[in-house]
């Protein structure tokens, strides 16, 4: 009886939780926060937001943030054939910043972050829309 009634309790409070939406923020699950474009790679999160000039990619570690202190990273900007490089450097909390005219819809962007250990690299590409 006694296990019968807790597989009731937990599936109440799971449905509870899909219902309410807390299982959409749940470690796994990469989201934006920052309303920019999220990829995944492996349990690093990486969240690219471009708001005109300004280039900013937000880092986690599967959810959790990743101080950017002892980062470094550049981004290239590819248009058709045109590509161009540009620099990241930490800006506080998990933000490393940059700033490249012409990243517009259609672009794609291309990410490299060296973690604070110097030693572990991610990269990811964007595609703006």
């Amino acid at each position: 009886m006694k296990r019968i009634l807790t597989a009731l309790l937990l599936s109440g409070a799971t449905i509870t939780a899909a219902l309410t939406g807390n299982l959409s923020r749940a470690h796994g699950s990469p989201q934006p926060n920052h309303g920019g474009i999220v990829q995944a790679v492996g349990e690093t999160w990486l969240e690219l937001v471009v708001r005109g000039d300004a280039v900013d990619l937000y880092v986690q570690d599967n959810g959790d943030d990743l101080p950017s202190a002892g980062m470094s990273g550049n981004f290239t900007v590819v248009n058709g054939a045109a590509k161009k490089e540009f620099a990241l450097a930490p800006a506080g909390d998990n933000k490393l910043t940059g700033k490249a005219a012409g990243v517009a819809k259609g672009s794609k962007v291309l990410t490299v972050v060296t973690l604070a250990d110097k030693k572990t690299k991610v990269s990811a590409a964007f595609d703006i829309k």
